[in-house]
């Protein structure tokens, strides 16, 4: 796939030949301009390193920015990725053992990440998106530069090409024959809560192969479970992971399951499979890693207890929100990330372009654009779920509808289940319709109901009772009809409401979501759920014909939405996992990339190829503002 090919471009009175826009054009010289974006990752990665016990806590570097996942090699060079070229653009550098010296190691368009140097510091090994879009193992020789893809090939990947098939988190055995690491290959796309939900959940097992790419092997699995993050003990005969049910990797990313989603730190005898269980109890336990003959430190995620631990009587410490702890080879020092959503990622800030001829930008949730040049978004990330409006370069920015005093539990919107959702313009640009409830898994016992609002802020209606669950509003091109979905235990689908009449007709009865009805108003695009658990885009009538199957994946595809040259944009995770999914941070689908395709479903393309969560797009060509202005 050409990353270069993406886009193409149409004449500007094609696109949107009724809007106006005020204000200078945002997108750089030479762009056809602005995409905007958004993205669920933490805004702040810091790395530190301090004494066992927590104290002497320093920063690692000497130039800190949005860094993580950092080795120190037995050679001393400090190993790390690192977004500073771009946000979202996951690169490999070196230091200095003093935090010096920075310098790139593996840089791509591609997500490098995961780095550890081999332990006589000649070769790296790590994992990329480089081919193909899906994360595997690579190793580096340093002194030649040259790269050597050891899983993802024709020998070493999974039977069915549909299913999972990612690897990640490489470890080196001590004697540098060996490479531990954990892969999902061989296993299926399940949703969580027993593969109803649409956010997958993760099994891994442990495997090993030699950095020239022979010797495959698996290590250990146990069905039902998830094994991740090997490390080798120091006489290379065992191998410690953190161990969770399949179930578990959903709840170990949301902070509000503490104590029902736990793991247990194992080891297993490489050449017996002897197995070891080193801890008990209901704390979620992680990246483990032995820092002697017979004691493993470990990660503490969420709940009281959160940072470092040890399976010792040695004393840990507690720190909110450090990450991917790594000990170094001398037992004296552990290395880890402090992360943080907070000073949040700001609207309009300059994100990682995988096309050349566009710049990308990140906004709120649920964006769109006016015929008369506004953008209308909810503010989740940057404020409290309500509605918002601004001009595509930021200005004039100014909320028209208060998501609290309206009934909605407040903790609930703070963790995003509940808030205005879906803002959506009428054709006139007079009036935002949305749903306003509570969401996701708080669907099955929060109302929500469908609202609209003029965009100068007055007239706010509810526009149906709340009895059943309904939200995701889109408008017609005529403004006499919103599209929307229903959901209960009883009624299920797509509903189209006839402003002037108030009445309900049924459009379908499946379990379908999220629908966004063509600028020409000839067609309505929304995700279906498929009795097997997957997730695919279609489309339909508004009249109830026509209905056609754009995708055909057993992954998940979702939240569509139309261009404005009449392609459909959405979010899916057909090339899988980028890291481990317990060890994302608050995040729900923590892994998608937004895609582009044509309205039949040809020409698929990826537009996005970052570790984290990305979706929601809306292009704002040049050619458009420019004649409009």
């Amino acid at each position: 796939m050409d990353r270069r090919t993406f886009l193409t471009t149409v004449p500007a009175a094609a696109l949107l030949a009724e809007a106006v826009v005020a204000g200078p054009v945002i997108a750089g010289p030479g762009k056809k301009g602005v995409m905007m974006m958004n993205r669920i990752a933490p805004s702040v990665s810091e790395l530190y390193i301090a004494d066992l016990d927590g104290s002497n806590e320093r920063k690692l570097l000497s130039a800190s920015a949005f860094d993580y996942n950092a080795q120190v090699s037995k050679t001393g060079d400090i190993i790390f990725t690192s977004e500073r070229n771009a946000d979202g653009k996951s690169d490999i550098f070196r230091a200095n053992a003093d935090g010096t010296g920075i310098a790139p190691l593996v840089t791509s368009t591609s997500v490098d990440d995961a780095g550890v140097l081999s332990p006589d510091g000649t070769k790296l090994a790590f994992v990329s998106t480089r081919n193909g879009y899906r994360a595997n193992i690579w190793v580096m020789d340093l002194r030649t530069r040259r790269t050597r893809q050891l899983t993802g090939t024709r020998h070493v990947r999974g039977d069915d090409h549909g299913s999972p098939d990612c690897y990640f988190r490489p470890s080196w055995s001590p004697d540098g024959q060996w490479i531990a690491f954990s892969s999902d290959r061989d296993t299926r796309w399940t949703g969580h809560d027993e593969g109803h939900g649409w956010e997958h959940t993760q099994e891994l097992a442990i495997y090993a192969i030699k950095p020239d790419g022979t010797g495959f092997k698996k290590i250990c699995s146990r069905a039902g479970y998830c094994q991740g993050s090997p490390n080798w003990s120091p006489d290379g005969k065992r191998i410690v992971f953190h161990e969770m049910t399949v179930e578990a990797t959903w709840g170990a990313r949301r902070p509000n399951y503490i104590g029902r989603a736990f793991s247990q730190i194992v080891s297993v005898d490489v050449a017996t499979g002897d197995r070891t269980e080193h801890t008990t109890g209901t704390e979620l336990r992680l990246q483990p890693q032995y820092i002697g003959p017979d004691e493993i430190g470990y990660l503490i995620k969420y709940g009281p207890n959160e940072g470092i631990a040890y399976t010792s009587d040695r004393a840990g410490f507690k720190s909110a929100f450090l990450r991917a702890p790594s000990w170094t080879p001398d037992g004296k020092s552990v290395v880890y990330e402090k992360v943080a959503f907070r000073p949040v990622r700001p609207i309009n800030k300059p994100l990682m372009s995988w096309d050349r001829d566009w710049d990308y930008r990140h906004i709120d949730v649920f964006p769109r654009l006016s015929h008369d040049g506004w953008i209308v978004y909810t503010d989740k990330q940057t404020g409290n779920s309500s509605i918002m409006v601004m001009r595509p370069n930021g200005e004039e920015k100014r909320k028209v509808f208060e998501s609290s005093g309206r009934g909605l539990d407040e903790t609930q919107v703070r963790i995003g289940l509940s808030g205005a959702f879906q803002p959506a313009w009428s054709p006139d640009g007079e009036w935002i319709a949305f749903g306003l409830g509570g969401w996701f898994q708080e669907r099955t016992r929060a109302s929500a109901a469908l609202w609209r609002v003029r965009r100068d802020g007055t007239g706010a209606e509810q526009l149906t009772d709340g009895e059943t669950h309904s939200g995701f509003p889109s408008y017609s091109a005529d403004g006499k009809e919103l599209v929307f979905r229903v959901y209960s235990a009883t009624e299920k689908g797509l509903r189209i409401l006839n402003l002037e009449t108030r009445q309900v007709r049924v459009l379908t009865t499946s379990p379908d979501n999220l629908p966004d009805w063509s600028p020409d108003g000839k067609s309505i695009v929304f995700t279906r759920r498929q009795e097997n658990g997957s997730f695919d885009i279609y489309t339909i009538r508004p009249d109830g014909t026509g209905l056609h199957r754009c995708t055909d994946h057993p992954s998940g595809d979702g939240h569509a939405v139309w261009n404005h040259d009449g392609r459909i944009m959405w979010s899916g995770s057909q090339h899988g996992f980028r890291d481990e999914a317990a060890l994302y941070e608050q995040t729900f689908q923590q892994y998608g990339q937004i895609y582009i395709m044509d309205a039949d479903g040809g020409r698929k393309r990826m537009l996005t190829d970052s570790k984290w969560e990305d979706s929601m797009p809306l292009y704002l060509p040049n050619a458009v503002l420019d004649a409009i202005r």
